[in-house]
């Protein structure tokens, strides 16, 4: 299998994306605008290594092999030769479209272009290129070194073929799989928590219960490892509120409508753990 791949946006979805693949044996091209965002990024990275080595899960041999196979850059034509390009910028259309737009024009011939949004659909995405069949969803879960879960989502004209490859290069990085067959806004990852979270939302907001006994019912009555609330506070606020804004204006579906105390805590800054206040303290 090919084994060049260029991620971009050096974020946390992106950086663990390239932490994983580094480590799989993929030769990493990390790409982002300004070089204070690569060298956080690569800062992660490494300091997630160091973990894993401190933990015996990783030899300190390994983990410099891997970091010297990430090579951090500003210029986008470094992925020019990549057999597989994931994007992990933020989740707005015109950000995507401007990066698939330049992406289409450079890479190869045979290379896949996927996306890691979590809300959009990737037909919108794949639009704006000349190779929709060679566009796919590959949606990586936070953290992504520790999560297992990588769901592949099959655009209206995705080819089997790229849908093959996308697996093969998610399963190379230790994910499993799921596949989204029908690029509805949200997938199925992303509508199951968005919608759990919007009604938890709304319990709490009208003084049902409590958001400690909002999640302790969901963990201890459905085996969830994570309340719902907890889970919005630890992904951001601000991003459920994004996605499920996104999955409203699809599909006019009035369960993911976001209730009016998430749109207040956003316009406040409690946005979670990246804050120190969301639903909980921080």
């Amino acid at each position: 299998m090919a084994r060049k791949l260029a991620v971009i946006g050096a974020g946390l979805m992106g950086s663990g994306i390239a932490q994983v693949s580094a480590q799989a044996g993929w030769d990493v091209v990390l790409r982002d605008v300004t070089d204070e965002a690569l060298r956080r990024g690569t800062d992660g990275i490494r300091a997630s290594y160091d973990k894993f080595v401190a933990k015996g899960k990783l030899s300190a041999d390994d983990a410099e092999a891997a970091l010297a196979r990430i090579t951090a850059t500003t210029d986008l034509d470094a992925a020019a030769d990549a057999d597989v390009v994931v994007e992990a910028v933020f989740e707005k259309l015109e950000v995507k479209h401007e990066i698939f737009r330049a992406l289409d024009k450079l890479v190869k011939d045979g290379a896949i272009l996927a996306s890691n949004t979590s809300a959009i659909p990737i037909t919108k995405i794949a639009a704006v290129t000349e190779r929709p069949e060679r566009v796919v969803g590959t949606h990586f879960f936070s953290p992504v070194p520790m999560m297992q879960l990588c769901e592949l989502v099959r655009g209206y004209k995705t080819s089997d073929e790229t849908l093959a490859t996308a697996r093969e290069f998610a399963e190379s990085t230790g994910k499993t799989c799921i596949v989204v067959n029908r690029d509805v806004a949200g997938f199925v990852t992303t509508r199951l928590i968005s919608a759990l979270v919007v009604e938890a939302a709304k319990l709490y907001e009208s003084g049902v219960a409590t958001a400690e006994d909002i999640d302790l019912a969901c963990k201890l009555g459905f085996g969830h490892a994570m309340g719902p609330l907890a889970t919005a506070d630890l992904t951001g606020v601000d991003i459920l509120l994004h996605a499920t804004g996104n999955i409203y204006t699809e599909s006019q579906d009035e369960k993911f409508a976001p209730p009016e105390l998430m749109r207040r805590m956003v316009d406040a800054g409690d946005i979670g753990r990246k804050s120190g206040q969301g639903f909980y303290k921080h």
